[in-house]
């Protein structure tokens, strides 16, 4: 989670240093799930060291998010989206938790005075983190190993004001994880989700 801490850092560092020319920027903070088409059990293989994929669906997620947005309404965001709490990978004891990060395109257009879009689009990465009961090595006492992917995605969102500056956003995005079948049975993730956020510019 340094990393994920890290990389939050830096986004805000970046946001808040092009705020000046910017209409506005938002911050959001909200839960989901991801879903996925395909196997709804997993199935032994032995193209890994554990020997089993499994559809990468379920489970409690947390998102947080940022974007600056510039004229005419386009701007740019990051987005970080991660199991809650570590799952059972394929129920045989394995700690395991996903993580993604997404840099996207957005575009904002609005409904009326209180509403609008959210429409965006862009990549990343998605890291399988997988717990061990020891460390790595002796300099950061990693107690993970990772599998890491490429990510396309798209996704959308209803915002709505519900006081001054403070807005809830329901919201769904598509992931498309390239060659994301070494632990799971698809590369296609759908997340479902909400989060709540605050607007810094005008309403």
């Amino acid at each position: 989670m340094r990393k994920l801490a890290f990389l939050a850092t830096v986004f805000t560092v970046f946001a808040l240093a092009n705020l000046a020319s910017a209409q506005q920027g938002d911050a959001s903070f909200g839960f989901g799930t991801l879903t996925s088409p395909g196997a709804a059990q997993c199935s032994l293989s032995p193209s890994n060291g554990l020997f089993v994929v499994c559809p990468e669906k379920g489970g409690l997620y947390t998102n947080i998010g940022g974007d600056v947005i510039f004229h005419k309404r386009i701007g740019f965001a990051f987005d970080a989206d991660w199991r809650t709490s570590q799952g059972n990978f394929g129920g045989i004891g394995q700690p395991y938790r996903p993580i993604l990060f997404s840099f996207d395109g957005i575009y904002q257009p609005r409904l009326s005075k209180k509403a609008g879009l959210d429409l965006m689009g862009g990549l990343g990465w998605q890291t399988t983190r997988f717990y061990l009961p020891y460390c790595t090595n002796g300099f950061t006492c990693n107690n993970y190993v990772s599998s890491n992917h490429f990510q396309i995605n798209v996704g959308a969102g209803i915002r709505y004001y519900v006081w001054g500056h403070v807005f809830v956003r329901p919201e769904v995005r598509y992931y498309n994880v390239i060659n994301n079948t070494d632990y799971y049975t698809s590369g296609n993730l759908v997340h479902v989700g909400a989060s709540i956020g605050y607007t810094i510019g005008p309403d």
